[in-house]
């Protein structure tokens, strides 16, 4: 692995964490319940996703150096698919998505979203 990958990985890591600390912290501040809603999934598979979105543009980056942007386009599908595979079907079970639900979802992929995008604009401007 080279040492972009490792960088972003790091980076990325510490901030997730530390946006999940927040998340819980403002759950607990709330006496909402921690750990319902799929938090720990949706934040773990934000994550890998991520990182594997991350990893694979950075190796192709001299192949396909001009469909980069497709293919990041692709991961951000792949997100989509992957929530309305395993969040979605329990989120709506009652009908209707709570602001919790949400919460736990797109809060770690907005900020996945974020890194990832900033992760592909220094692919492309090298």
């Amino acid at each position: 692995m080279t040492n972009q990958i490792i960088k972003f990985i790091i980076t990325f890591s510490l901030s997730l964490l530390v946006v999940f600390a927040i998340h819980i912290f403002y759950l607990n501040i709330q006496n909402l319940p921690l750990f319902d809603n799929k938090i720990i999934e949706a934040y773990v598979i934000n994550f890998l996703v991520a990182i594997a979105i991350y990893a694979s543009l950075y190796l192709l980056k001299n192949k396909y150096k001009e469909q980069l942007g497709f293919l990041y386009m692709g991961g951000s599908f792949i997100k989509f698919i992957l929530f309305f595979i395993f969040f979605y079907p329990s989120y709506k079970l009652d009908g209707q998505m709570s602001s919790l639900e949400f919460g736990a979802f797109f809060i770690p992929y907005v900020i996945s979203r974020i890194f990832e995008t900033l992760g592909v604009i220094k692919i492309l401007k090298k």
